[in-house]
């Protein structure tokens, strides 16, 4: 794709689009954060079961899954940028659905629509953070994730300040989808503008994945089941395996998430002085002895170790899978929603399948599972070589292990 602004020409310096890409992660997750904090209330406004609201959640990675192989048609129709300033504004605007929905069809639909537009402008924005990493020589794509996990944080403190004050969720998302909305366009403005060639064919508007974003997707997979269960289950097993407090049990979920935004917004500099695969090998490592450390932990202490363990092993992968695919093929946007299509399912199935298994064994056999798939990212780390893709981008450190 070309670039139809004045970057072939100098004239826009690269660093603005870092920070601009930058932001526009940070608001994506913004609105995540937001919905998260007030489920309850979206639960009691719809008057759904806890097993119905069940079924509504899955809808997100359903419309999700479903229209990501569109953000790529629609960036070549349109150019990156103007794509990704749409797609992203329907995100932060479909904040608003799921608080309005008054049963469970509507916000079933409500929910499907959320992840459809959240899944499309996850795309444009992965595949744009790319070209900035490609051309500005070093990575930033895991910074770029941090500043989405610094985004949800910070959505989650807005959204737990309005609960607390008890101000209904229609208010609270239509304020906050109006304040992001905007600054999702004015950050929009700093992007690269990439256009398609002239003449260049436009990619399928639905496709299957190519086999190296099935390959690639597969090291995402590993590490967003392990992010799913820990991030859903790491505070029922300290209760109920070990026998914590709710407070105590609580604090290991908040130690499993605060250090994948520190791995994330840390990780760039690793990856350039070590490179993708020396990086993943050895998150894979430490997730592997944060898993054991959790099945066999005698101790909560233990436990919360080894899952911060898994949290700072696992942090890195999914920025690191999405760069890789962007560089195994002439169409970046259909690789990464190939690769997204994929680490969107893994975190679907991941809390449910724990539960599953749990229900007919126990949570410490469940981790185990979790275990030999953080140990998969050792074995399969090679496929993030950048070699893979095309050359290293300049400034690099070039992945040579094996």
């Amino acid at each position: 794709m070309a670039d139809d602004t004045a970057f072939g020409h100098t004239k826009q310096p690269l660093r603005q689009a870092r920070v601009a890409v930058a932001m526009i992660f940070c608001t994506h997750g913004a609105v995540a954060g937001s919905f998260a904090t007030r489920i309850p209330w979206i639960q009691d406004h719809a008057g759904v079961s806890a097993g119905q609201l069940g079924l509504a959640l899955a809808f997100p990675a359903i419309g999700a899954s479903l229209a990501m192989p569109l953000a790529g048609w629609l960036s070549h129709r349109f150019g990156a940028r103007t794509a990704l300033r749409g797609l992203l504004a329907l995100w932060t605007l479909s904040l608003l659905l799921p608080s309005l929905a008054p049963g469970l069809l509507t916000l079933c639909a409500a929910l499907f629509v959320y992840g459809a537009t959240s899944g499309m402008s996850d795309v444009a924005m992965n595949a744009l953070g790319v070209e900035t990493e490609n051309r500005l020589g070093r990575s930033i794509m895991s910074g770029l994730h941090g500043m989405w996990s610094v985004g949800a944080l910070l959505g989650s403190a807005g959204g737990t300040l309005a609960a607390h004050l008890g101000t209904d969720a229609r208010v609270h998302h239509a304020i906050a989808a109006t304040v992001l909305t905007l600054l999702g366009i004015a950050a929009c403005q700093g992007v690269l503008d990439l256009r398609s060639e002239p003449g260049e064919e436009p990619p399928p508007r639905f496709a299957l994945p190519p086999r190296s974003a099935v390959v690639i997707g597969a090291v995402g997979f590993c590490a967003v089941f392990a992010e799913g269960a820990s991030l859903d289950w790491s505070a029922v097993y300290l209760r109920d395996e070990l026998g914590t407090s709710a407070g105590l049990a609580a604090a290991s979920t908040t130690a499993f998430a605060l250090m994948m935004a520190i791995a994330r917004l840390a990780g760039d500099r690793i990856v350039d002085r070590f490179g993708a695969v020396r990086t993943v090998r050895t998150g894979g490592v430490l997730a592997t002895a944060g898993g054991l450390m959790v099945v066999l932990a005698p101790h909560p202490a233990t436990a919360m170790t080894g899952f911060g363990l898994l949290g700072l092993g696992v942090a890195v992968v999914v920025p690191l899978a999405f760069a890789a695919a962007a560089r195994s093929g002439p169409r970046p946007a259909q690789a990464i929603a190939g690769v997204a299509t994929i680490t969107y399912t893994s975190g679907l199935v991941a809390p449910s399948l724990i539960g599953g298994i749990a229900d007919l064994t126990s949570l410490v056999f469940s981790f185990t599972l979790v275990t030999v798939l953080a140990f998969g990212l050792i074995l399969a780390a090679g496929v993030l070589r950048s070699a893979r893709g095309g050359p290293t981008p300049p400034g690099a450190a070039p992945d040579t292990s094996t």
